[in-house]
């Protein structure tokens, strides 16, 4: 079942089911700090777009890709606190979430060793993954519900080299790998991570289910050379959620504390975030995107727009689908959608704030003695 979203029905949602959802929110700046300074008093115009949104879509569990990381949560709180639960006029009911995570990064973290072969080991070149200061275009979740942060597991270090069947880039005009033996042995396949976030799902009175909330935010697969290594590593982080949902005894799976194997296979999932790959068109090696949209354990739903489109991202004059959250089948979904409004609408004249669009995923409704509002 598809909802076509508009304007009206989402200022105050008719509805007692979970929401989850994916937004890339392009809270990013030119240098570490200064996002976090911007939002500072509440009065940034762009946070305050994405705010009126968020609060207008209401999801109960939400991934935000390309907002900075800082240690202490300094940027994710200022947005959560000043913009999205306060008031702001015109921009709907705020809406609180007490639970959050500002995932820690690759990007902007630099490598120890020179990945691009150039004699130095600047930023943002050699940076495990690709960022101009440490925690740029980083992931946070929001969430309604309780994170269970000592079962949370990341990749952040994960080795793309550990990946069974690894696309290590090669030069066509030389056949030679473009990654020398020794940068290859410490490249790391996640451009920021992957984390599989446990969230406490109300499933009825009293009683709570978890939720696997897989989430990344894969490279681009552009803005590199005839060898496709940003091709190569966006279709290898994309398989990697693949690997991990359908190979639970997976021993070549081992996250950043040690622990190996992918995930059970009775557990609910969702797969989140901006892919930075469509099934249908684009730039990527489209293979690892379909795949994962026809595994058994996942429910391959095309979230639409109230155009009936299906596309989450304007890149220049193209519409694309990148952006993501994918059930796992045994999950009871009940809705789903895209915001892209008419840009004349009130809310369609908040969607220059990003060049995303928030998709999300209603799962089945709780029970009415729980305490959802």
């Amino acid at each position: 079942m598809t909802h076509q979203t508009t304007h009206a029905e989402t200022q105050v949602p008719p509805r007692r089911s979970i929401r989850i959802a994916s937004m890339n929110v392009s809270l990013y700046g030119d240098s570490s700090g200064r996002v976090a300074d911007r939002l500072r008093g509440g009065s940034d115009a762009q946070a305050i777009k994405l705010a009126k949104i968020i609060r207008s879509i209401r999801p109960d569990v939400l991934l935000l890709c390309e907002v900075d990381f800082d240690a202490d949560g300094k940027t994710l709180n200022r947005f959560a606190d000043l913009y999205l639960n306060a008031k702001q006029e015109g921009s709907g009911e705020p809406i609180s979430y007490p639970h959050r995570w500002s995932i820690p990064t690759n990007t902007g973290m630099i490598a120890d060793a020179d990945l691009d072969a150039d004699g130095r080991t600047d930023l943002p070149n050699d940076a495990w993954g690709f960022g101009r200061y440490p925690g740029q275009y980083a992931m946070a979740v929001l969430s309604r519900f309780p994170i269970d942060r000592e079962n949370a597991r990341t990749f952040q270090t994960y080795r793309w080299n550990q990946l069974p069947g690894a696309l290590r880039p090669i030069d066509p005009q030389t056949n030679v790998p473009y990654y020398s033996d020794e940068v290859w042995q410490k490249l790391r396949l996640s451009s920021k991570n992957h984390a599989d976030v446990p969230i406490q799902i109300p499933a009825g009175s009293r009683t709570n289910r978890v939720l696997h909330f897989l989430v990344s935010h894969p490279t681009p697969p552009v803005f590199d050379g005839p060898e496709d290594r940003n091709g190569c590593r966006n279709h290898d982080e994309i398989r990697f959620w693949q690997e991990f949902i359908e190979h639970p005894d997976a021993e070549f799976l081992v996250d950043d504390a040690g622990v190996s194997g992918g995930l059970a296979k009775d557990e609910w999932f969702a797969i989140a975030g901006d892919l930075n790959s469509d099934p249908e068109a684009g730039d990527s090696r489209r293979s690892a995107i379909v795949n994962l949209l026809s595994s058994e354990r996942v429910q391959p739903l095309a979230p639409e727009s109230e155009t009936r489109s299906t596309a989450t991202a304007l890149f220049g004059t193209r519409r694309v689908r990148v952006d993501y959250v994918i059930p796992s089948a045994n999950i009871p979904v009940v809705d789903s959608g895209v915001v892209w409004p008419e840009p004349n609408t009130p809310l369609g004249r908040c969607l220059d704030a990003t060049d995303h669009r928030m998709v999300w995923i209603d799962m089945q409704p709780i029970s009415d003695d729980s305490d959802a509002p």
